[in-house]
């Protein structure tokens, strides 16, 4: 049987450098990779030695936003200072939701300046 891994989620934002430097403060990620896009555009890698998100914005206009749910319900990011992670949340002036603390771990969810929703957890 296979076995897999995520190597990395693509996502439209309407500023790439901005949703960069958001994911790394709030994972400790670092920039892999960034420029044009090979069907137009511009994408920053931002992550780590083994996966990443690509931050993905288009040079035909502003990006569109979709209802929750579709196409995407969220985006679940591990981190080990939960706490600290909702303090760069607050600080990028967006706001935590539905904190939750149950089996196995703790988390909040936020949505970011795109309406793209993200879940941070941590199993500390």
């Amino acid at each position: 049987m296979p076995s897999g891994f995520l190597e990395h989620a693509n996502i439209t934002v309407s500023d790439p450098e901005r949703s960069s430097a958001l994911l790394q403060k709030l994972c400790g990620w670092h920039e892999r990779w960034r420029g044009p896009s090979q069907l137009g555009g511009w994408t920053i890698h931002v992550g780590n030695d083994h996966d990443y998100i690509a931050v993905y914005t288009r040079d035909d206009g502003p990006v569109e936003r979709h209802r929750k749910g579709a196409p995407l319900n969220h985006v679940g990011l591990v981190v080990d200072d939960l706490d600290a992670a909702e303090q760069v949340v607050v600080a990028a002036g967006l706001v935590p939701f539905n904190h939750a603390d149950y089996e196995p771990g703790r988390r909040f969810y936020f949505f970011d300046w795109d309406g793209i929703e993200f879940e941070m957890v941590s199993y500390v």
